[in-house]
């Protein structure tokens, strides 16, 4: 199976790579192996075979599996010289496989079959244990698989699919001591399951919004080979460093791969990951929030599109009062024995708000007069009580031209001839529609009927399911 070293040369400029020439072609005698994590243009991990005097090559994208039930894709490369068995460095831009490259394990290996379409092997090396068969499937293309029992038999599988735990509208906890305090981001909430070095994002309604955050696929190439599922808010700063809602709203709708990238240009986001879910084979949500918190701030994730943003246990008052002078929403109150309970809505998590915001379903809205009798003049709102869709009144600023003119179109869209609303009924002229989208609305206050007192739109939320809004009473 083994090539001749020629493809090896003409792809490399010795001139310019540190790679080593390997020329003197010294033929060794041994069956050593190294796995090398090559950070190129894609994220990958190189396993070599000493074999003939040559290491044989494959790239391996998702890096080899630890457990039988996983196959991992395998693609044979180009035999390299012995000497690259201990080659780690930075190859430069414009060279082939220019990236850096970092020995992941090395050891030796036994050789139980080797075939020009089928190798077996046993490892032994530092992090890999085991016994592996490398399989051609066509061309180039080989598979990895695990003979072997998993190498960790109690490994918890990687949650597929995690419903974020919520917080409790409230006032700030008397036991200031027993509770940590973090900033309430305002963005969106997303779940980030990193596995051999890609990045999968969930929206808190499940649904997949990872190609409308292509900055953040980098975060798994910072995670390298750490399987990991994390929890954050993916927020848009503006330019005194704040979190903006209505500044990420154009980022939250884009369909298009290329509105996609050129938005990415101008309105960059950043997630704020505060929880750290799965780590290494094992489910961290039952674990309190004290080590959970410990264990995210040793991942150390910190770049130019995620950080891990300081918490403060005890202090809520004064942490309150400084993300008021810094318009920031408010903080999280967050118990420090604290287990992660997906889907739930927990008074182990508090919110203590700065001003009043509520998410509420949008059942029709009413044509706008003088400047704005081309479009829409307010939206009537509600949330659900028992089942059934209540209206909470009118929404009539907050618009840009911009989003009164994309608003009016999904509303068009949405027609129906009766009121989604039961009961109480919104003002004559009031065109309905199913009630499916979700406003994020700022106000300031509610009257003793449950109604918005001076409601302003602040954009959509398409990560929430509009029957999951409901009336947020204060936990007192």
């Amino acid at each position: 199976m083994a090539q001749k070293l020629e493809t090896y040369e003409e792809k490399r400029d010795f001139g310019k790579t540190p790679e080593p020439a390997g020329r003197s072609r010294t033929r060794r005698h041994g069956e050593r192996f190294v796995i090398q994590e090559h950070h190129a243009r894609s994220l990958h991990w190189d396993l070599r075979l000493e074999r003939d005097g040559v290491l044989v090559s494959w790239a391996v994208p998702k890096g080899i599996p630890t457990d039988p039930k996983r196959n991992h894709l395998a693609v044979r490369v180009e035999d390299h010289p012995l000497e690259y068995i201990d080659f780690a460095g930075e190859i430069p831009e414009g060279e082939y496989g220019a990236g850096k490259v970092k020995i992941w394990d090395s050891g030796t290996y036994e050789c139980e079959k080797w075939r020009d379409d089928e190798v077996i092997v046993t490892f032994h090396g530092k992090r890999l244990e085991g016994k592996y068969v490398l399989f051609r499937t066509n061309s180039k293309n080989w598979m990895i698989h695990r003979m072997d029992p998993p190498a960790d038999p109690e490994e918890d599988p990687m949650p597929e699919h995690v419903v974020p735990m919520m917080a409790r509208l409230s006032d700030l906890p008397r036991n200031d001591r027993d509770h940590a305090f973090e900033v309430k981001w305002d963005g969106v909430r997303a779940v980030a399951y990193c596995d051999g070095g890609r990045v999968h994002l969930e929206s808190r309604s499940l649904r997949d919004v990872t190609k409308h955050y292509p900055e953040l696929r980098k975060l798994g190439r910072e995670l390298g080979s750490r399987r990991a599922v994390l929890d954050g808010e993916i927020v848009a700063l503006d330019e005194q460093g704040h979190p903006s809602f209505q500044r990420l709203q154009p980022r939250m709708h884009l369909a298009s791969e290329s509105a996609i990238r050129r938005r990415m240009a101008d309105t960059p986001v950043t997630y704020m990951i505060f929880d750290v879910l799965y780590l290494e084979g094992r489910n961290t949500m039952a674990l309190p929030y004290t080590e959970r918190r410990a264990l995210l701030e040793q991942l150390d994730l910190n770049g130019d599109n995620w950080r891990t943003p300081a918490h403060h246990v005890g202090e809520g008052k004064a942490m309150l009062d400084a993300s008021k002078e810094q318009r920031l929403e408010g903080v999280v109150a967050k118990r420090l024995d604290s287990r992660y309970k997906p889907g739930s809505r927990s008074g182990d998590w508090l919110k203590v708000k700065n001003g009043m915001r509520q998410e509420l379903v949008i059942g029709g809205w009413l044509p706008g007069q003088g400047g704005r009798s081309a479009t829409l003049g307010s939206l009537a709102v509600g949330f659900h009580a028992d089942g059934k869709l209540v209206y909470a009144g009118n929404v009539g600023t907050g618009f840009t031209q911009q989003t009164l003119q994309d608003l009016l179109a999904r509303l068009q869209e949405l027609e129906r001839p009766d009121s989604p609303f039961e009961g109480r009924q919104p003002p004559k002229g009031t065109r309905f529609v199913e009630p499916e989208l979700v406003a994020e609305v700022e106000f300031r206050g509610w009257t003793t009927t449950r109604t918005l007192r001076q409601a302003s739109f602040k954009g959509l939320r398409d990560d929430k399911n509009a029957r999951d809004v409901i009336f947020e009473e204060k936990l007192e």
